[in-house]
């Protein structure tokens, strides 16, 4: 249980439901998936390879785990992080000798984190501080047990690859999984800013895993203007490039991050969470899924209507057709939710 409080007067966030921060279309598949009866238990068996058992004996005889004698300052982050999103277990925190700027949350039953050295190099207190609420956000929102599908399928795409028919449909469910992975790690950067409680330092972060640790030759304002750059592109063709340039990735380049929890601060949902406006866990199990596959559709339209992108202009219509026709069958089943 979490014990302490954090180093400064942060607002915590009682019984807080991962669905405040969550990205819309990652919210819509999280609550499509936890309504199906058995789904966890069942991809927990499918998922032998990924022990956590094993994992853990891993980490445990290779790193160093964060305690009150080892790396203090990133174990009081841990235990801030999970007492600000009221976690009833603090997750434990392993240190890994590795100069890639990198962390990530790992197990279904008790998860764990792992951070790298190139990321203690790389980040100051307070953006580490984000980074551990980030790590922490996916643990709460049970990004771990989905992610799993997603590493289990591209593992088995690799293995068929050489049955045509049997590879382009895995590849579709990959590609449709990698792009809910990229919502979940912007659900989980709205989660480490409800953490740290410094949007600044967020960014900053988001912004040094782009450009390195010289942040006095980089400019937070200037990022953005890259980002909104980036979001016109040239034209059509600039477009299509940026969409086969995220294949096979799972994380939204960093200047997308950084407009993305920009815009979600601007936009009240931040300043309303910590003002105690926000969904209960004990409401979790009331949420319905037709009404999150409509906000993930609204999410979608709002994006696709801000954006400046030629080639997203090019595809709006389409999209609209297949996001009604998405809504249509929904609708037929929302008797379902009732």
């Amino acid at each position: 249980m979490t014990t302490t409080t954090p180093d400064r007067n942060r607002v915590q966030l009682p019984g807080i439901s991962s669905r405040a921060y969550e990205h819309p279309a990652d919210r819509s598949a999280l609550v499509a998936m936890r309504s199906l009866s058995g789904f966890d238990a069942v991809l927990k068996r499918t998922s032998g390879l990924f022990s956590e058992r094993r994992l853990r004996l891993m980490f445990l005889g290779s790193s160093v785990r964060a305690s009150e004698t080892q790396f203090r300052g990133l174990y009081d982050m841990g235990r801030d992080s999970a007492f600000l999103l009221d976690l009833h277990r603090v997750p434990e925190i392993y240190v890994q000798q590795d100069p890639k700027p990198n962390a990530m949350a790992i197990g279904f039953d008790d998860p764990f984190i792992v951070v790298n050295t190139g990321l203690l190099d790389l980040m100051d207190e307070e953006e580490l501080r984000f980074v551990v609420g980030h790590e922490t956000a996916h643990i709460l929102s049970g990004h771990a047990v989905y992610g799993t599908m997603l590493a289990i399928l591209t593992r088995l795409a690799t293995r068929v690859a050489w049955i045509p028919l049997g590879y382009i449909g895995l590849r579709i469910i990959v590609t449709a999984l990698e792009e809910w992975h990229r919502k979940a790690e912007l659900s989980a950067d709205r989660g480490g800013m409800l953490c740290g409680q410094d949007p600044d330092a967020a960014m900053r972060a988001l912004m040094k895993l782009a450009g390195g640790s010289r942040l006095h030759e980089m400019n937070i304002e200037a990022f953005l203007d890259q980002a909104r750059e980036y979001d016109t592109a040239g034209d059509v063709r600039d477009g299509l490039l940026k969409v086969l340039n995220l294949l096979g990735s799972t994380h939204p380049f960093a200047v997308i991050r950084v407009a993305e929890l920009d815009r979600w601060r601007r936009d009240g949902e931040y300043q309303s969470i910590l003002a105690g406006n926000y969904p209960r866990r004990e409401d979790d199990a009331n949420a319905k899924v037709s009404e999150e596959i409509k906000a993930a559709a609204r999410s979608y339209r709002e994006s696709w209507a801000q954006s400046q992108d030629p080639f997203i202009g090019v595809l709006r219509d389409v999209a609209e057709g297949a996001v009604h026709a998405g809504e249509r069958i929904f609708n037929r089943f929302a008797r379902r939710d009732a």
